[in-house]
């Protein structure tokens, strides 16, 4: 994919757990009109009035005798959505009632080794409890599914739980046939799609449930597709594949379409996810972090989890810029990527006898067994300009045809690289990262033989092109390797901290595995994507913090089998204070964006840890309350706020709110300049609930700045089952700073057995 994409048959994912690019729709036709989101105080409806859809069609008449409602929202939001010119928009939000009138926005899609990896194959005997994810259902929103998959498969399933309250949608080449009791709902919705951006290609789009790109089948089947024994890609990661829950059962909620996502579809989509009683939200996808009563996509998430449904979202793939996260609201969670202990190696051995290792999912059949060809740098093998990235018609196929060919990353997809080698007549291709794309390597299921190499072995390889006259190579495919150490790494295109609207919330909280990811995946196209690919696969390979997420959405959904009765908030502490930020060697998770120890910007509380996460002894709980007050500490108006939670809630003037005393499992630490005082400090409040046995734990604290100091206190609380204690963790340090800097750490508890652990990260405004 492009140098900000990092699947192969994906857009720029960001999978509810949420990595997406977010863009304003702007129309020039249809009169100037667009898309808007209207959020009403459901509260100032006229008592005459039985019903408020009735009140919402006489306030769009109010102010327009042509404009219609695309959707009308009761869970989500209290509100409708619709078509309106910018005056009429205007006039609509001075209507008594009218809290906000925003306009629609896009997201994208943020493009199975992994229960070994994890661990979950060990969850049966530890608990044998956990049996009761069949009662568990799991919502996605992404590009629908395609139901004859094998891991939609329902034949060790009993009868569908009876809290579910949703239905099976028919449409075009999908029927309510294709639900069974694994695949136990399927809607679509395209309304704001086709309104916003343009109407439905039905030759290259399903107007249905049914997946033509590949995305949402491949997220489903993640986080709770059934066992399926000899799952491969051309042979590559062959095995067991199933999901993180292979007995919850899957809901599909398709809103994305030609790589759009549109915002009033999504927020359509969550209104029923809602209604219809899923226990989680998973969602690959999201958009440009924007302030918490602005973004939809966070509006319908606190919606849900006040419902005591659990959102995950996709952090972003555009890493490893710092501040690039998606989908920050505290009460989502956000989830990064890494790699798993499995890698797809091939070797490109060049005429001098060295040789460089990259990946690439291809058998290089063609290619005999040390016979070297020869090589080219594409740049040197030109027509037009671009050609060193291999641009479409660039290369000279005289000086390309029989050879391999060197190229550079960047512009266009990484797979169309090799579709312009071959359409030119190359035998092969050497794909070389830039400085970055540093060392990280995607596999992708290349149209030729490849392979993708790091930035190093890339300026080795170009420094031989320079220098050899008749220069030659080959390639060497491996096929899978496993046991790769060390896994995790943090994958660069991973996005990084800190929070860009509340940097006193890290973010993300955990990263989960998202690259080179095997799942089940469309017929309607190839694994590449491309028109010209013609290959169809029961499964592909695919890379993102799309991936990522249906993983943590998955053990998400075990953790409340297991617990049917922990908040959203209590979930997802546990999944944090649990993970994992060091080896077992005890050196930090690294970093492959620099190939240095990861810090809590990147990696969060660290690599989520499943068989953990189901004990975690203490948990960082919160109610939607808390999360209002939160609200207040921000400073935002009792309008603002109702627009976030659909009722009134009015802060209290004669109470202090701190954005540090929100009980969140993890430290952000932001010192600001103080007048008059040679020392800043900073405070967090937390509350800690006993979930298992009674015991005493300890606190430690670890930070690599020695210019800050932490207090904890009390440093040793003792718990009986299930009761709260209160601590404080006080930051000070010289004021101001001799220069800026960030600091990173970690506050633990410990009863000797189970860690509680909590990433701390410093920074100065």
């Amino acid at each position: 994919m492009c140098d900000k994409q990092v699947s192969a048959a994906t857009f720029v994912f960001f999978v509810i757990l949420c990595d997406v690019s977010l863009a304003a729709i702007e129309r020039t036709n249809d009169n100037q009109k667009s898309t808007y989101i209207v959020h009403v105080t459901k509260s100032e409806m006229p008592t005459i009035l039985n019903h408020h859809s009735i009140w919402y069609s006489s306030l769009l008449k109010s102010v327009s005798n042509s404009a219609e409602m695309l959707y009308t929202y009761d869970n989500a939001i209290h509100g409708f959505s619709t078509r309106l010119t910018p005056e009429e928009a205007r006039s609509l939000k001075s209507q008594i009632g009218i809290l906000k009138v925003l306009p629609e926005k896009i997201y994208k899609p943020l493009t199975t080794r992994t229960p070994q990896f994890l661990g979950l194959d060990k969850i049966t005997h530890m608990f044998p409890e956990s049996n009761t994810t069949s009662d568990i259902i799991i919502g996605l929103l992404d590009t629908g599914v395609w139901p004859e998959s094998k891991s939609f498969d329902d034949v060790e399933l009993g009868p569908i739980p009876r809290s579910w309250k949703g239905k099976c949608e028919s449409g075009q080449n999908f029927s309510v046939a294709n639900c069974n009791k694994k695949l136990i709902g399927a809607r679509f919705f395209l309304k704001g799609f086709e309104a916003s951006v343009v109407p439905l290609n039905a030759t290259t789009q399903f107007r249905s449930p049914r997946d033509s790109d590949g995305h949402g089948t491949h997220t489903a089947s993640t986080a709770a597709g059934s066992a399926v024994k000899g799952a491969n890609l051309f042979g590559y990661a062959s095995g067991i594949a199933r999901g993180m829950v292979p007995h919850a059962r899957v809901a599909i909620y398709k809103v994305c379409w030609e790589d759009n996502c549109v915002a009033s579809d999504i927020l359509a989509a969550m209104d029923a996810a809602i209604s219809d009683n899923v226990n989680v939200i998973s969602a690959s996808l999201g958009g440009q972090a924007i302030d918490y009563d602005e973004e939809n996509l966070a509006i319908g998430a606190f919606a849900a989890m006040e419902k005591g449904i659990v959102v995950a979202c996709a952090a972003g793939n555009d890493g490893p810029t710092n501040s690039t996260l998606q989908n920050v609201a505290p009460w989502m969670i956000t989830v990064g990527a890494g790699t798993i202990d499995r890698d797809f190696p091939v070797y490109v051995k060049l005429g001098n006898g060295q040789n460089y290792s990259g990946v690439s999912i291809n058998d290089g059949s063609s290619f005999v067994p040390r016979t070297f060809v020869p090589l080219v740098y594409a740049g040197n093998a030109s027509v037009k300009v671009g050609a060193e990235l291999c641009l479409t018609d660039s290369l000279d196929p005289e000086k390309v045809k029989g050879k391999i060919v060197f190229c550079d990353r960047g512009n266009i997809s990484r797979v169309e690289k090799g579709l312009v080698v071959k359409s030119a007549g190359g035998v092969g291709m050497v794909l070389a990262n830039g400085e970055i794309d540093g060392e990280e390597l995607v596999a992708d299921a290349h149209l030729l033989p490849t392979a993708a190499v790091g930035f190093e072995a890339s300026k080795a390889i170009k420094m031989y092109l320079q220098q050899t006259q008749n220069p030659t190579a080959t390639l060497v495919f491996e096929g899978t390797k496993v046991g790769i150490k060390p896994s995790p790494i943090v994958s660069a295109y991973s996005a990084r901290g800190p929070n860009p609207i509340t940097p006193e919330i890290l973010k993300p909280d955990f990263i989960a595995p998202g690259t080179n990811i095997l799942a089940a995946f469309t017929k309607f196209a190839g694994p590449t994507n491309l028109d010209q690919d013609h290959r169809r696969v029961d499964f592909n390979i695919i890379t993102g913090t799309s991936m990522a997420c249906p993983h943590a959405s998955g053990i998400a959904a075990l953790i409340k089998s297991v617990y049917p009765n922990w908040s959203p908030a209590a979930i997802r502490s546990a999944l944090v204070t649990t993970s994992y930020a060091s080896y077992k060697n005890g050196k930090k998770i690294l970093d492959s964006a620099t190939n240095a120890p990861s810090t809590p910007f990147a990696v969060g509380a660290g690599h989520v840890n499943p068989i953990a996460a189901l004990n975690p002894g203490l948990v960082y709980d919160l109610t939607a309350d808390d999360y209002l007050n939160f609200l207040c500490a921000l400073n935002y108006t009792s309008d603002r706020i109702e627009a976030v939670a659909r009722r009134k809630f009015r802060c209290d003037a004669q109470k202090h709110y701190s954005v540090t005393s929100l009980n969140y499992p993890s430290f952000g630490v932001v010192f600001k300049p103080v007048v008059r005082s040679s020392i800043a400090t900073v405070i967090h409040e937390r509350t800690l609930t006993k979930v298992g046995v009674a015991g005493t734990y300890k606190a430690s604290v670890t930070l690599d700045i020695p210019s800050v100091n932490i207090t904890v206190e009390p440093n040793v609380l003792s718990f009986n089952k299930n009761e709260k204690k209160s601590y404080k963790v006080t930051f000070t340090t010289p004021n101001p700073p001799k220069r800026r800097q960030f600091g990173f750490g970690r506050l633990e508890w410990s009863n000797g057995k189970i860690i509680v652990g909590s990433p701390i990260s410093i920074m100065w405004e």
